[in-house]
């Protein structure tokens, strides 16, 4: 299982995110009355997709030899101003030379990162509260 906590002190919204061994700082920017010391939380997940989709195209490519060069992914998040719908926008770029063939293969592999299925399966949130 894939598991994080997270810990808020006195620090306005300074949140400590621990997940195994590794540890992150979450804060909300100061217009929305925190310290703007980390990533705040949409940032966050805008960047797990962002990641997971650059580890898995390195990987493929590295398994496949292209020389591909380094590869950026941005992710925007969009939300309509009801937040019922949300839109990810994701930019992919490279510095090496590839084919069509080779670049059909890029989006296909992107949209086959572990965190891109999960925002397109059915999600649930369960939550139970333990004082």
């Amino acid at each position: 299982m894939n598991s994080a906590k997270a810990t808020i002190g006195i620090d306005k919204y300074k949140t400590t995110v621990t997940a195994g061994k590794n540890s992150i700082i979450v804060d909300e920017p100061e217009e929305k009355g925190g310290l703007d010391l980390g990533f705040h939380p949409q940032q966050l997940l805008a960047a797990s997709l962002a990641s997971c989709t650059a580890i898995t195209l390195k990987m493929y490519t590295d398994r496949k030899e292209w020389d591909i060069g380094p590869i950026d992914v941005e992710v925007d998040i969009e939300q309509s101003e009801d937040k019922k719908e949300t839109k990810f926008i994701r930019k992919i770029s490279y510095q090496g030379n590839l084919d069509d063939k080779q670049k059909g293969r890029i989006e296909a592999i992107a949209n086959a990162c572990p965190i891109h299925k999960i925002l397109l399966s059915q999600v649930t949130v369960e939550t139970r509260v333990i004082a």
